[in-house]
């Protein structure tokens, strides 16, 4: 959270508090709102990135590894894994996404602004959390965060539609959010 504020504040002082706006190569805005075959591209990117994660975590040595080191870190040191060197790998896959999604964003409103996703972090907690995926870490599906996603995704539209005040929505995702750690949290409770 701590970066985050600093890269807020150092993007605002690099474009002087306005939006960077018409200075944008036209294979740029394609990435946000081209489409190939009929599909928008950001979707063909969505997909490609969920099965990539889904097959890293599902299929492979490294995803029972971060599974590991999410679950009990001392565990998989004492069972040979390098525990950080997993961690680095989640975090740097973690930058890079964020990296992708701010450039598609940006492409798709054909601008950039240092305030774009700002707040959007309740938001990705909420859908992850909501999914299934443990705070504390070492459980979760990728599966179950597309829902996750698809969930805060239709209850977001669905307040813009309904023409719901912007300050009650933040109150009602931070309910989803707080409902869906408590739930978390019981249900773990329980399974122990």
């Amino acid at each position: 959270l701590a970066n985050l504020n600093i890269m807020y504040g150092l993007a605002a002082i690099i474009c002087g508090g306005f939006p960077i706006v018409n200075s944008f190569p036209s294979w740029y805005v394609f990435t946000g709102v081209g489409k190939v075959f009929g599909i928008p591209f950001p979707a063909i990117v969505f997909i490609a990135v969920f099965f990539i994660f889904w097959f890293v975590t599902e299929k492979t040595d490294l995803g029972r590894k971060i599974y590991a080191v999410g679950g009990n870190a001392e565990a998989a040191r004492l069972n040979g894994i390098n525990v950080f060197r997993t961690r680095i790998f989640v975090m740097c896959a973690v930058q890079v996404m964020c990296v992708l999604a701010a450039f598609m964003h940006s492409a798709q409103v054909a601008s950039g602004s240092y305030s774009f996703g700002k707040g959007w972090e309740v938001d990705v907690i909420s859908s992850v959390v909501i999914g299934g995926t443990s705070m504390s870490g070492g459980i979760g599906k990728p599966w179950g965060t597309l829902m996750g996603i698809l969930f805060m995704g239709v209850v977001i539209n669905a307040m813009t539609i309904l023409d719901v005040d912007i300050y009650a929505q933040y109150v009602v995702r931070g309910a989803i959010m707080a409902f869906a750690v408590l739930m978390a949290t019981l249900q773990s409770k329980v399974k122990a």
